[in-house]
């Protein structure tokens, strides 16, 4: 597991708030990171583009899936060596469990297992109790520089 060590010059926290800062997608939704050893918390603030359903003020579901799917890879490239690339995507299975309302959204993902090509992740966001997530993400990821 990484921690803050320095590689190259720079902490791995720092190389996971590059590989955020570098994504079109990530820097679209305003996305930030806060990190503490080999845990990572990511942020989607608010903002009023990311509404899908205007009667209700809810953000739009494919946010929520693509803030997830963001926060699930920037935690695996956080835990696993220095990667080629970022981790690809195998598959994604996402649970809408909540409206996320008009407000800050907050996530982490927790890796289940990891292999040698690929890694089991699962993800959740929520809002105000992280007792209540509005959404959660079980997804694979190729790991391997193959």
């Amino acid at each position: 597991m990484a921690d803050d060590t320095e590689i190259a010059g720079q902490t791995r926290a720092d190389e996971v708030r590059a590989f955020i800062a570098r994504t079109p997608l990530a820097q679209e939704m305003g996305l930030k990171c806060e990190v503490m050893g080999d845990e990572m918390t990511m942020i989607m603030p608010y903002q009023e583009k990311l509404i899908g359903n205007f009667m209700i003020k809810a953000i739009h579901g494919g946010a929520i899936g693509a803030f997830l799917e963001l926060t699930s890879q920037a935690q695996v490239f956080l835990v696993t060596e220095h990667l080629p690339r970022p981790p690809r995507p195998i598959n994604l299975t996402i649970d809408y469990l909540r409206q996320g309302h008009a407000k800050d959204l907050y996530a982490r993902a927790e890796i289940t297992k990891m292999g040698r090509r690929m890694c089991s992740v699962r993800a959740e966001a929520w809002q105000d109790e992280r007792s209540k997530p509005v959404t959660t993400l079980m997804a694979h990821f190729m790991v391997s520089g193959d």
